[in-house]
């Protein structure tokens, strides 16, 4: 009996080998490399927005708007990502006004997303994605 448990074990594995080769493959090449912000939002969404982030090739980068990190540090991000996304329903008024500006300063794009969701996120990329191609 554990033998089969064993084998079972090793063709899962193969299996979620073979899907993550698959993904990878099967990514859309325009966002590869590319680096994004996300600021605000909830802590318990950031795995599941970085791994959209990855489905399309690309590093997002977290900050929580001001909750427990300092909103000075992003001024200190900005300059080394392509892109800022923030969720409008979830940042402080006073994190929004300096990613906005921030963004005007280093001329990097802001990105509203209606919500914090995971497709919200994911929408936003897919279009990203479909203009570089």
């Amino acid at each position: 009996m554990a033998k089969k448990n064993k084998r079972k074990s090793t063709k899962n594995r193969s299996n979620q080998r073979q899907d993550d080769v698959t993904r990878v493959a099967e990514a859309p090449v325009g966002l590869n490399g590319r680096s994004f912000l996300y600021v605000g939002g909830r802590d318990c969404q950031v795995a599941h927005l970085r791994a959209v982030a990855d489905d399309y090739g690309a590093e997002l980068v977290h900050h929580d708007g001001g909750l427990r990190e300092a909103v000075s540090r992003i001024d200190r991000v900005l300059p080394s990502v392509d892109c800022v996304f923030c969720p409008i329903d979830c940042i402080s008024h006073d994190a929004c006004v300096r990613v906005k500006s921030g963004c005007k300063k280093f001329k990097k794009a802001f990105i509203p997303l209606r919500n914090g969701s995971k497709s919200s996120l994911e929408r936003a990329l897919q279009t990203m994605s479909e203009r570089n191609n």
